[in-house]
């Protein structure tokens, strides 16, 4: 199966790993362009091309997918997408290029916790419990049908951060579950 992934911060790198240790033909990687960071204001690349170009897989950056990264995305020709944390919405240009559709890795329980930021928000509305939850990706923001869910306590000492990096491994878990 030809798969190219979508992602791009810490997040999404547990689920590219996992792809990759699987055996999964990962044909190409699509990730937000490289920006400047810190106080320098340093240009660098996200986590995930990071990765990619570490196993020789194909990177690329386009501003907007839907625009200028189609024409890439068709040539990859793959079956299925899986996106975590892309920081892009997807056309129904780019959701019909898979055969097999789009496998999102979404932070929440959805519905709960929609869009952007949904571990900050977990956390910031008192919730005991946070989650992932994979599913196929439609035109709304997080309304496609879900697939599957995990579940983790969020603890009394926890920060987005340290949620974060669970729920990244949680996620990937998932990910090769849903597959």
């Amino acid at each position: 199966m030809r798969i190219v992934f979508m992602g791009t911060p810490d997040f999404a790198v547990p689920s590219l790993k996992a792809l990759i240790a699987a055996g999964y033909d990962v044909v190409g990687v699509f990730t937000q362009p490289d920006r400047p960071k810190g106080r320098g204001g340093k240009v660098q690349m996200s986590p995930v091309k990071t990765l990619a170009l570490a196993n020789s897989i194909p990177v690329y950056q386009p501003l907007k997918i839907r625009k200028d990264g189609l024409n890439d995305l068709q040539s990859l020709a793959p079956d299925l997408c899986v996106t975590a944390a892309f920081g892009q919405i997807l056309s129904q240009d780019v959701l019909d290029v898979p055969r097999l559709g789009t496998v999102n890795v979404h932070a929440s329980l959805l519905p709960r916790h929609r869009g952007s930021a949904p571990i900050q928000w977990a956390i910031l509305q008192g919730d005991t419990v946070a989650g992932i939850t994979t599913m196929l990706t439609d035109r709304g923001i997080d309304t496609g049908d879900m697939l599957l869910r995990t579940e983790t306590p969020i603890l009394p000492d926890d920060t987005a951060g340290t949620l974060t990096v669970r729920l990244a491994e949680a996620g990937a878990s998932l990910l090769l579950e849903t597959l």
